[in-house]
């Protein structure tokens, strides 16, 4: 008993419990603990930029050779669109067999759209070659310090590690630097990881507080929906391909419980993203395809995202009693496939992202996301799990392509006890 509760996933567990019976029974006191869960993720993200930039750089000239690097992300990206392809169809799917929105009959004309004006706004203001100009910082430390976009980090750490390939032994004195101050950040974060049960207390106190349990009530089956497509797409796609790399997906949950239960309690799948990186490579993932594959992915391969804006701009268009034609259907489905790839880690860019997308179709009123505000919060967590699960098994899956995923290690490690 003494060591279950010497584990950080046992804190993060009755922080999360303790968080929501605080928001059910005293919303007051739980709507004025959001700063705690809002410090947790900003010290979470203060370390992100930095840590990602020297794993970049350490993985790319790790891998020895640029056309090594691309090709590890040239299978990286490929893996990418065919599983997020499928996300995105089981989305489709499931909301053609259980139709969560029929029966609504909302008025378009009753919407108050002053409530999503902000994230329309957000989305206007998304164009595409704002999106490709976004990319490059300002300056160099303006990645670091302006919107802390992980595109413009990884767009400085590869031009460095280039450089640093291309200077060979010249460049061996930064390649030092760069690695000891990985192993600073590094450090920096696990002490803000111990500090996760918090951050986690305040996060879900905040949620129940504001929103409240009878807030799902109206909305329960678009929520238990998408809720559904994630456990379908993780325990059924995920896990086809984790058997066909040689491993168990539910033994590769429990190996994460302390990241997973982190990343649901706050919301954020880059909470838990350093300690998943650590915890591939003691899978037996090389360093150079975790370095690279990780990262790229938390831009690249967001599945519970696909998943998410597939189901809600499907459901607002039924809710609205909107017929869509194969076209439109399609047009989303292609769209969502590029705007997803803008979402970051963090609750609230899926909104944003939905209405971006919801713009390619005139016959849905970007006012309808209206319907799904008060719920959207909920579907966050299954959206961040999603994400964060879908990026290590896509680690795993590059690593074993590329011949460079231990399989003995990887085995052994998801057959140890749970409190090994």
């Amino acid at each position: 008993m003494n060591r279950l509760f010497r584990q950080l996933y046992t804190w993060v567990l009755i922080a999360i419990v303790a968080g929501a019976l605080i928001g059910h029974f005293n919303p007051t006191l739980g709507v004025s603990l959001k700063p705690l869960g809002d410090g947790f993720i900003a010290l979470v993200k203060m370390m992100i930029s930095p840590i990602i930039f020297c794993t970049v750089v350490l993985g790319v000239t790790g891998a020895g050779s640029m056309s090594k690097v691309g090709r590890v992300g040239g299978k990286a990206l490929l893996y990418f669109e065919v599983v997020s392809s499928l996300a995105l169809g089981i989305g489709i799917l499931v909301m053609k067999v259980l139709h969560p929105g029929k029966g609504f009959n909302v008025d378009p004309h009753a919407l108050d759209a002053s409530l999503v004006s902000n994230y329309v706004k957000a989305a206007k203001d998304q164009t595409l070659v704002d999106f490709l100009l976004h990319i490059i910082p300002k300056t160099f430390f303006d990645a670091f310090t302006g919107s802390g976009d992980l595109l413009q980090v990884l767009l400085l750490a590869i031009l460095t590690a280039y450089t640093l390939l291309k200077m060979e032994a010249k460049g061996l004195p930064l390649h030092a630097l760069i690695e000891d101050a990985s192993r600073v950040f590094l450090g920096m974060m696990r002490t803000i990881t111990g500090l996760a049960p918090i951050g986690a207390a305040g996060a879900m106190a905040f949620t129940i507080g504001k929103y409240g349990l009878i807030a799902l009530l109206p909305l329960l089956k678009l929520v238990m929906s998408f809720y559904l497509t994630c456990i379908i797409f993780v325990c059924g796609v995920l896990g086809l391909i984790a058997w066909m790399v040689g491993f168990n997906i539910f033994r590769y949950l429990r190996y994460l419980r302390t990241e997973l239960l982190t990343v649901l309690g706050t919301a954020s799948s880059e909470t838990a993203l350093v300690p998943m990186m650590e915890k591939l490579e003691r899978l037996g993932c090389s360093k150079s395809v975790v370095g690279l594959v990780v990262p790229t992915g938390y831009s690249f391969n967001l599945d519970g995202t696909n998943i998410y804006i597939t189901m809600a701009a499907l459901f607002v268009a039924e809710a609205l009693n909107i017929e869509l034609t194969l076209v439109q259907e399609l047009s989303l489905f292609g769209v969502a496939m590029l705007t997803s790839k803008g979402a970051s880690g963090v609750t609230g860019a899926g909104f944003v992202t939905l209405a971006a997308t919801l713009a390619v179709v005139p016959d849905i009123p970007v006012e309808g996301l209206t319907l799904i505000l008060g719920v959207d919060r909920f579907m966050s967590e299954a959206r961040a799990l999603t994400n964060f699960i879908g990026n290590g098994v896509a680690t795993l899956v590059v690593a074993r392509w590329e011949g460079e995923l231990d399989s003995t290690l990887l085995v052994e490690n998801l057959r140890k006890p749970p409190n090994e």
